[in-house]
């Protein structure tokens, strides 16, 4: 839950860079998982958000805000080209930023943090990875529906 090496029993030695390995103890592992269980009991909705949150999940996250803006920055260009130029210039300069944030998030997930996405998608399939928005609005509706 806490950290992917943890979660196999593995933990690093004189820091991460080093790549050194060493395996918890029976007593160590107990120790964890008692800690895991009583902030499961303690807080759900934390250690539920501390499970699904990778090293990564804020780069993607801005990822996906980036091809947001570079797509918005593309409809200001074409939709506004044949009012002003100036505008039109300006949905550039949105797609330009946009491009920056999408290449530094690209770059901060770096090899590992894309295959990674990459398998939760094979995983989990499109509908399910890109997340249930459209399944919490309808919800919505139907709670409004119900309400006198």
């Amino acid at each position: 839950m806490l950290c992917e090496t943890e979660r196999h029993g593995l933990r690093s030695a004189l820091g991460s860079r080093r790549g050194i390995a060493v395996p918890l103890s029976e007593d160590e592992q107990r120790i964890l998982s008692e800690i895991e269980q009583q902030l499961y009991e303690s807080d759900p909705t934390l250690a539920h958000g501390i499970a699904d949150t990778t090293v990564y999940s804020d780069a993607y996250r801005y990822l996906k805000r980036g091809i947001l803006g570079f797509v918005v920055g593309m409809v200001v260009m074409i939709g506004t080209l044949h009012i002003s130029v100036w505008l039109a210039a300006l949905g550039v300069v949105i797609m330009f930023a946009a491009a920056l944030s999408i290449e530094a998030n690209a770059r901060r997930m770096g090899k590992a943090g894309m295959d990674q996405l990459a398998q939760s998608m094979r995983a989990a399939g499109i509908r399910d990875y890109f997340g249930t928005k459209g399944q919490n609005v309808r919800e919505r509706f139907r709670k409004d529906e119900q309400e006198p």
